[in-house]
């Protein structure tokens, strides 16, 4: 008769791809019980050392088989990665031809002892009161088809009504709505929104919607490392809650009833870190392994949704009555007048007398004075000396300052016409802020940007003048709001600056009062119709339509590959047994850069059909170059192939 072993199957947490697989250890009796999913020391034996992982399964078999290590000590009994957590890193990991690891170091944050020591695990259950819930159906019933999509576990696009904060049918009041109603249902929810003022927003919308401020968990980068991890084991509970935070927070550990995701165009959804998912993205997949309620709410519709809802996938829910803003159009042929400077006279007279009532909102591109200055003799751009970077003035007659390396040029001269006078190029939000305030005497003028941040104004005349994305809420919304420069954010060298430009625009449109005039400077074509008859669906639709024939994204899918030569060239044969079109691969070439090698990089572009088998290629194939190197093949500073999945537009 043979003896039995404990068997646990190890998740590594290391970031090299080789490793990025289960690994079984022995389980030595005097452990005892191992939970699922707790963390663990185990030796890895080639490398020599001790590493930390987690459980991820526990079996058992005849002692003589086969030679294990042993796990060296249990580092937690709690349980930090359920099942369903690993389930989802693993298919977010594997879309990305990523590590899972990679996921669960954003999910999971480190071990606090006394936290833990101090956690009970057994919070009471608790839903709103018969009134909250009585509220939040009306808020719902304001949309067709919501409450369908809510109690079916249903996927929607959801298009926002564009009022002020302060109104009961606002984005922040829909969303602790919906996640009132699920609550009530004994299921928990997930609300993610981009960054810090929309987490804040929300968190106040939750609170006067009536909901428990102990079911409410807050996932925030904003927080301390005891805090993270007291809100990580709350959303381990059973007792359902909201888990309300920026992109990580989409991971939470809950069983979720629905996942709600704010702006889904914003940037900061994107994850900077490898494998550089997108929230979006992973609320899918989400979705789609816990068939919970998905809404993808906002004021615009990005191409991603929009394809997404053409094909059937995601259902268009509007409200039963549209409230559109007022939006006037001021053409650039209105701006070649005599007396239109950066503001035509219909702007300028519409926000003089809207200021004498209340507060004006003023939309600027850039912060600062003069972020940009041209030589006064030939209109040359003024680069720094040292760095090639843009020089700037903080205000006039200042020591001009590079924008990249912060170095000042007191002895500039321009290159081309050996000039040493400057001029300003441009105007930031301290400049537009100074030549309005001499044109609004007696009204006071407040900056709103990233040196000067501006949460809330009172309903009193003021001119604010922001950046896009630095717009502070309005008591009763704005009188009126100027959106200047858009010609020049127009002007990015960025493929969806188009949709960028009008998820800001509309993003502050929404904030004016009810009838209050909104007016675009300068701009015409499709970007500015679809902002004045508010149909962004049409223009995201447009934008699929002639992306398609090129197949860029989100028509297809994009995959990055950069490494050595040799490597990227092994990396893209790899690909020829799948069969893609002949146009699939765009390069290799170069990449300026002083490695050694030279590194080269191409782009693979194929449908969405065929993501899986291409992301497992070019997993395996970073796998393959990965272990060669660690043989000694070859030695470099840097990963012989890196792999990178729906890259950012401006990489294209």
């Amino acid at each position: 008769m043979t003896l039995s072993r404990r068997i646990a199957r190890v998740l590594l947490d290391s970031p090299l791809p080789q490793l990025d697989r289960l690994f079984d250890y022995a389980l030595p009796a005097e452990l005892g019980d191992v939970p699922l999913g707790v963390r663990v020391r185990v030796p890895l034996r080639t490398a020599g050392r001790v590493v930390d992982g987690y459980v991820v399964e526990l079996d058992s078999e005849d002692d003589a088989d086969r030679p294990l290590s042993e796990v060296e000590s249990v580092v937690s009994t709690v349980p930090v990665l359920p099942d369903q957590l690993h389930r989802l890193a693993r298919r977010v990991a594997d879309r990305a031809a990523g590590s899972e690891s990679d996921i669960l170091r954003l999910v999971i944050p480190k071990r606090q002892v006394r936290v833990e020591k101090s956690w009970t695990g057994d919070s009471a259950p608790l839903v709103p009161a018969d009134s909250a819930l009585t509220a939040a159906d009306r808020v719902i019933a304001t949309y067709d088809g919501l409450s369908d999509v809510l109690g079916d576990g249903g996927r929607a696009a959801v298009e926002a009504i564009p009022v002020a904060h302060e109104d009961a049918r606002g984005w922040a009041a829909l969303l602790a709505s919906a996640a009132a109603r699920t609550l009530g249902d004994g299921r928990s929810s997930i609300l993610v929104v981009p960054d810090h003022r929309d987490l804040d927003r929300l968190l106040s919308a939750l609170d006067g919607a009536g909901i428990p401020p102990e079911t409410v968990v807050r996932y925030d980068s904003r927080q301390t490392n005891p805090e993270r991890y007291r809100a990580f084991l709350r959303s381990l509970e059973d007792a359902p809650c909201i888990v309300v935070g920026n992109r990580s927070s989409v991971y939470a550990p809950v069983r979720a009833g629905l996942v709600a995701v704010w702006d889904d165009g914003d940037p900061l959804l994107g994850e900077p870190l490898a494998p550089y998912v997108n929230a979006r993205d992973a609320a899918l997949i989400r979705q789609e392994q816990e068939e919970s309620a998905l809404l993808f709410v906002g004021h615009t519709r990005t191409t991603d949704v929009e394809r997404l809802v053409a094909r059937g996938w995601l259902r268009d829910v509007r409200a039963a009555r549209r409230v559109l803003p007022r939006v006037v159009l001021s053409t650039p042929q209105e701006m070649e007048q005599p007396t239109a400077q950066r503001m035509p006279s219909s702007a300028f007279l519409s926000a003089r007398s809207a200021a004498a009532e209340g507060p004006v909102l003023v939309q600027v591109s850039r912060p600062g004075f003069a972020p940009s200055l041209v030589c006064a003799e030939c209109r040359a751009p003024a680069r720094c000396p040292h760095c090639g970077g843009p020089l700037g003035a903080k205000h006039r007659g200042a020591v001009p300052v590079c924008g990249w390396c912060g170095r000042g040029a007191r002895a500039w001269s321009c290159p081309v016409c050996s000039s040493t006078k400057l001029r300003l190029a441009s105007s930031g939000s301290e400049r537009t802020a100074d030549e309005l305030g001499k044109a609004f005497p007696g009204i006071r003028v407040i900056v709103a940007d990233s040196a000067h941040p501006v949460e809330r104004v009172a309903d009193k005349p003021a001119l604010v003048v922001a950046t896009r994305g630095a717009e502070p809420i309005a008591d009763g919304g704005y009188r009126a709001v100027v959106l200047l420069d858009g010609p020049r954010m127009l002007q990015a060298p960025d493929l969806r600056i188009g949709e960028a430009c009008l998820r800001w625009w509309s993003n502050a449109a929404a904030l004016a009062a009810p009838g209050a005039p909104v007016h675009l400077v300068g701009v015409d074509g499709g970007v500015a119709r679809a902002l004045a008859t508010w149909t962004q669906s049409a223009y995201a639709r447009a934008e699929l339509a002639e992306r398609a024939p090129l197949h860029m994204p989100p028509a297809a899918r994009v995959a990055l590959v950069e490494g050595t030569a040799a490597s990227v060239a092994r990396g893209l044969a790899a690909l020829d047994e799948l069969a893609l079109p002949a146009d699939a691969v765009l390069g290799p070439v170069p990449v300026e850069s002083d490695d050694y090698p030279p590194r080269v990089r191409a782009l693979v572009r194929f449908d969405y059909g065929a993501g899986a088998r291409v992301a497992a290629t070019l997993r395996a194939a970073v796998v393959a170059e990965a272990v060669n190197t660690r043989r000694g093949k070859g030695r470099s500073a840097r990963s012989a192939l890196t792999v990178r999945l729906d890259i950012l537009d401006p990489e294209l």
